[in-house]
């Protein structure tokens, strides 16, 4: 953005003068130029697309770990921190599954109570 900013304004102002106040290297800003503006990183793309999938077939259930399983899996060598930045970036978050907890015993020694109302819920149609 600041390179953008420079580019546009070279020839109202020295490169040198806004490159010092707008706090970026004067070779960073030919650097900039000589590779020709912002370059589009269609791997880093393609790794996006990727997570996103991954995260849509197992309905967001894989976190960092199982996600840079997947993605070698599929032929791209990414850590476990470049998996946890792409989900960030992708903006795949890990849908936590709560844990089934019975509630219900059925073995009890307590008396069980006659049904006194007998109501019968079933419709005529």
């Amino acid at each position: 953005m600041k390179y953008v900013f420079i580019a546009q304004h070279k020839k109202t102002w020295p490169v040198d003068l806004m490159c010092r106040l707008l706090g970026v290297t004067r070779s960073g800003f030919y650097g900039y130029q000589r590779r020709g503006g912002d370059r589009i990183d269609y791997y880093h793309e393609e790794l996006l697309e990727a997570v996103r999938d991954i995260a849509k077939a197992t309905e967001d259930s894989y976190g960092s770990r199982r996600m840079k399983e997947a993605l070698n899996a599929l032929s791209y060598p990414v850590s476990r921190n470049k998996a946890r930045k792409l989900m960030k970036e992708a903006n795949v978050q890990v849908k936590h599954r709560k844990k089934y907890k019975v509630t219900t015993n059925s073995n009890h020694k307590q008396p069980v109570f006659d049904n006194v109302l007998d109501r019968q819920f079933d419709v005529d149609c």
